[in-house]
């Protein structure tokens, strides 16, 4: 079966965080703050642009590595600091900070929705922390040794995207 793109949304019932979306910013990953998307208009026409209103992802299942659903050769694969942050390399490059780890990543896939998840590092689960104590809150893997004191552990649930490319790129 292959594996489609997805969309990820964090389940924590009673916080803030609760059903919203998980998206791509600044080389992180936000709840709270919109996706940061470039595509390279002329070169591309901007009628061929993707939305690049929402983040979706890719898990390769034998190799458990986790790239962004992009047009941009070359692609963006999505990596996790030895703090627990996720992040995700530039466009046109595979460099990841040290230490960062690239496998791992799983995706349960259901009818109607999935779960993702990260299990290197001693990870158990994935964790939303406020900056300022407040929106935007930034992902982390719970990874171990981690600390994660004032941020909100979740589940990450999945929904297939079917539109196509959701981005150029991510910036």
């Amino acid at each position: 079966m292959p594996v489609l793109p997805f969309t990820v949304i964090a389940a924590r019932s009673g916080s803030p965080i609760h059903l919203q979306q998980i998206q791509a910013s600044n080389q992180a990953f936000w709840i709270g703050q919109g996706p940061t998307t470039y595509c390279p208009v002329p070169t591309v026409p901007a009628s061929e642009c993707p939305p690049g209103t929402t983040t979706a992802f890719l898990v390769n299942p034998p190799y458990g590595t986790c790239a962004l659903d992009v047009e941009v050769p070359g692609g963006q694969l999505v990596y996790v600091q030895p703090n627990g942050a996720l992040g995700f390399t530039q466009a046109h490059s595979a460099s990841i900070p040290t230490g960062s780890v690239t496998m791992t990543f799983t995706l349960v896939q259901g009818t109607s929705f999935g779960t993702f998840g990260f299990s290197g590092l001693g990870a158990n689960g994935f964790v939303a922390c406020p900056t300022n104590g407040t929106f935007p809150y930034q992902i982390y893997a719970n990874v171990a040794g981690g600390n994660f004191n004032d941020c909100l552990g979740f589940d990450a649930l999945t929904s297939n995207y079917t539109q196509g490319a959701a981005a150029w790129q991510y910036v």
